[in-house]
Formats: structure tokens, C-alpha cells, sequence
């Protein structure tokens, strides 16, 4: 049996919600620790301070995080607001309560 390790999609955002990012990890909690500490400091989400966790979804498999991550990518922002607003519809960081669980 071939071990699978699941995935996450994420999006983050800055203060103003005028960016999105969309991301991919299996170390959710982790990986927004990097954003919200600048950990890559020459990254996308550092220079336009996207380090507000506004949307998560799990997968059993890293693939299946892949290919959602590359479709909520190749959507436009409507899709990505709409997504983000399906589970936070007041925009609240949600790290900690990602943190919580």
C-alpha cells in the first residue's frame, strides 16, 4: 500500500482585500505562520502583504490539492471572492481559529 499525505488549499489576502493568493501545502498552519512572519521576504505574498488567511480546504491527497489549487488559479476573482465568502462571508482571519482545532 502506497502511503498518500493529504493537501490543503488556501487563499490569503491583505488588509484591504484587494489581493488574492492561492496556495497549496500539507502543513497548513505552518505555511500561513511563513506568510504572517515573512519567512521569504522576496515572495509575492510578503510584498503586497497577503498574510490573512481567509479560505481552507482539505484533501485526502496532495494531488487532489494540486489539481484545485491550479483551478481556483485559472478562475477569475468573482470565483475566488465567491469561494472565500461560501465559508467566511465576513472575510475574519482564520488562522486562529485554524489553531484551535
Amino acid at each position: 500500500m502506497v502511503f498518500q499525505r493529504g493537501g490543503c488549499v488556501y487563499i490569503t489576502t491583505n488588509k484591504l482585500h484587494t489581493v488574492l493568493y492561492t496556495g497549496v501545502t500539507s502543513d497548513i498552519t505552518g505555511r500561513i505562520w511563513e506568510h504572517k512572519n515573512k519567512i521569504h521576504p522576496n515572495s509575492f505574498t510578503a510584498k503586497y502583504n497577503c498574510d490573512k488567511l481567509v479560505y481552507y480546504f482539505f484533501y485526502s491527497s496532495i494531488e487532489e490539492a494540486i489539481a484545485s489549487e491550479k483551478a481556483i488559479k485559472g478562475g477569475n476573482r468573482k470565483y475566488k471572492k465567491q469561494l472565500v465568502e461560501s465559508i467566511n462571508p465576513e472575510w475574519i482571519d482564520l488562522y486562529d481559529k485554524l489553531m484551535e482545532e
